[in-house]
């Protein structure tokens, strides 16, 4: 089921929404307990290494009639970094990395979104790390939408984009004896989202 109504290519038609998508429009609050947003580092050019944040905010407005019309936002306290080896996330939050006592959230803003058919979405934002704001392109499945046990109006997506870390001035790196560095510049995000529509 698509969330969104498909643009009719024939100008001369009025397209028609579903009452089942346009019960979806609406304000939505992200579940955090819900929710995963990970991250994948390729470390010493040979295995990857992930990661995730534990502490984040965010909100969706979803537009069941005009997908261009729905938006994004998230907020993320850096200091919830989570690799799993706490010397990691040490170094991840000093001074070669995030700077989190001066720089503590990370936050994306949607800028436009377009259905691309069937249940396949795209979203395109502002992220700022560091203080640096870039672009970023993040492709979205949505997954359904269903009442909890609470009584909660949720849906769910699942997303992906891969950023170059150094453009947002990321460039610590240590060179390995073998050739090639320790963490690449690629940096694959992983998003796995629940959120719950505001009554």
């Amino acid at each position: 089921m698509a969330i969104f109504g498909r643009k009719n290519t024939d100008e001369t038609v009025t397209a028609t929404v579903s009452p089942e998508l346009a019960a979806l429009t609406g304000d939505y609050t992200i579940d955090p307990a819900h929710s995963t947003l990970g991250f994948v580092a390729r470390h010493a050019m040979v295995t990857n290494v992930k990661g995730k944040f534990n502490d984040f905010t965010g909100a969706l407005h979803l537009d069941g009639a005009d997908p261009s019309k729905s938006t994004a936002s998230l907020d993320i306290t850096m200091d919830s970094i989570d690799t799993g080896s706490a010397d990691r996330d040490g170094h991840l939050k000093s001074a070669d990395f995030f700077k989190t006592d001066e720089f503590p959230t990370m936050t994306f803003r949607s800028t436009s979104a377009e259905a691309l058919g069937g249940d396949d979405y795209r979203i395109t934002g502002d992220l700022t790390i560091l203080g640096v704001t870039k672009p970023i392109v993040i492709d979205l499945e949505f997954n359904g939408a269903a009442k909890d046990p609470f009584g909660n109006e949720r849906v769910g997506f699942e997303g992906k984009a891969e950023i170059l870390r150094s453009a947002w001035g990321l460039t610590w790196n240590a060179a390995l004896e073998t050739g090639g560095v320790l963490v690449s510049d690629k940096i694959k995000l992983n998003f796995d989202i629940s959120a719950i529509k505001n009554a």
